[in-house]
């Protein structure tokens, strides 16, 4: 795949195939071009060459938290029922658990921190219980706490046979992903992988 703006290439042929049971991560310097991938791969955004997959349902948690503030939490989840189609709310109530904010539940999104805002965030993309997961800075504003809640989460996940990619511009916590992969100079390379 291919993206340029104006003149600027920012991706010149990558090419990536996420499996299931996978935790895969891409890093990158700031302004190579992750956040450019993700939402082509989430269909934000039109790539000038090439095409992308999914199979199944796909959860795209965006690096800009969008949130309306003068919603609740449960404001927002229940607009999100609405539009995934959902039975009820039982999955997006364990993801909160699991991030351990359901006490704001009934808090305005407008005076949330940020990191309880991005808490939210991850909940929307993963509430209808997706097969693919492409996550942009997923814990940003995180604690400590919650930044180890979370590689929980996303290991139950790929345990369970999601695809889960994380996006960042840090290389932390290498040894929690499957695959690691870095972004430079507009092309993806294989830095480290399971062993099978």
């Amino acid at each position: 795949m291919h993206h340029t703006y104006r003149r600027r290439v920012v991706l010149r042929g990558v090419d990536f195939d996420l499996g299931s049971h996978v935790l895969a991560g891409i890093v990158g310097e700031n302004g190579a071009g992750k956040t450019t991938l993700l939402k082509i791969l989430a269909g934000e955004l039109r790539a000038d060459c090439g095409a992308v997959r999914h199979r199944g349902r796909f959860g795209y948690c965006p690096q800009e938290v969008v949130l309306n503030d003068a919603l609740t939490v449960r404001q927002h989840l229940e607009f999100f029922q609405t539009a995934f189609a959902l039975d009820d709310l039982r999955h997006a109530e364990r993801v909160m658990e699991a991030l351990q904010f359901s006490e704001y539940a009934d808090v305005r999104a407008g005076v949330l921190s940020g990191g309880t805002r991005q808490k939210l965030n991850l909940t929307l993309a993963l509430m209808h219980d997706p097969q693919v997961l492409l996550l942009d800075e997923p814990y940003q504003g995180f604690d400590w706490d919650t930044y180890q809640r979370f590689w929980e989460l996303a290991a139950q996940l790929r345990d369970a046979g999601r695809s889960v990619l994380v996006v960042s511009h840090l290389a932390y916590d290498t040894e929690r992903r499957d695959e690691l992969w870095r972004l430079e100079a507009g092309t993806l390379r294989l830095e480290t992988a399971a062993a099978a």
